[in-house]
């Protein structure tokens, strides 16, 4: 729909690794037939690679690569597995989460962590059997979201039903999405927000590169194995093991 009305889109799909193998699927684009051959649309999949939060380490850069190949519009389709899925918060103008319409998902067992993150809520596969659960979901929703902090002073989320294969809803939600963007940037609150996501992004590489530069130092990565067996035999505890790797690291250049 996008690519029709003229935008040129990038879809950077983020597959979750193997904790075993390290390797990942990347199907993404086996599932988007008809999108993979439009010539106005870039398909990207990545892998995890043990990176927490539902994105890759580069999803930023990436990010900013597309915007610079003339991309104006970017989606980010994140692992999305848990609530503590949601860095890709810190990355984009805009949170969607997206809920299936019987995936016992209701108000009990809400995750309440991911959904006060969202700016808009769809539900998903709001057709056929799916229509009735679906209609139920998006009323609950649309109660707890009044119960929930708000995040913006001049936008409140919304709730919104999809479905992927009659079209209905797709039309309306990028309407939304397009409100959303005037509102916030009339506002001021985008541009501010976008300035907060790069302090942000700073931090989370710093930290990357502390820890990798933590592995690396060649005394802790002596001890590493002996206190990783140690704590799988429930012979050290977690905490006093971390206590001695930070000591021989802070201690290398005694």
């Amino acid at each position: 729909m996008l690519t029709e009305r003229g935008h040129k889109l990038s879809v950077l799909a983020v597959d979750p690794s193997s904790f075993t193998s390290g390797g990942s699927l990347l199907g993404d684009k086996t599932r988007m037939v008809e999108l993979s051959k439009d010539m106005n649309a870039y398909i990207r999949p990545s892998p995890t690679r043990g990176t927490l939060g539902g994105v890759t380490r580069t999803t930023n850069e990436a990010i900013l690569l597309c915007e610079g190949g003339g991309y104006d519009i970017i989606l980010i389709e994140t692992v999305g597995v848990g609530q503590s899925e949601f860095a890709v918060a810190d990355m984009v103008d805009m949170f969607v989460l997206l809920l299936p319409p019987a995936g016992g998902d209701e108000l009990q067992g809400i995750k309440r962590g991911i959904v006060e993150m969202a700016d808009l809520v769809a539900v998903t596969k709001s057709d056929g059997d799916f229509v009735v659960p679906a209609r139920r979901i998006q009323a609950e929703y649309v109660s707890a979201l009044k119960l929930l902090r708000k995040r913006s002073e001049v936008w409140s989320p919304q709730v919104v039903r999809i479905s992927a294969r009659t079209g209905e809803g797709i039309a309306e939600m990028w309407d939304k999405m397009k409100e959303f963007q005037d509102v916030m940037l009339a506002s001021g609150e985008l541009v501010a927000k976008r300035r907060r996501q790069q302090k942000v992004w700073m931090w989370n590489l710093i930290q990357d590169n502390v820890l990798e530069h933590f592995k690396a130092h060649p005394a802790v990565r002596e001890q590493i194995p002996l206190l990783e067996s140690q704590v799988l035999r429930g012979a050290l505890p977690p905490g006093l093991a971390a206590d001695k790797l930070l000591k021989t690291f802070q201690s290398r250049d005694s």
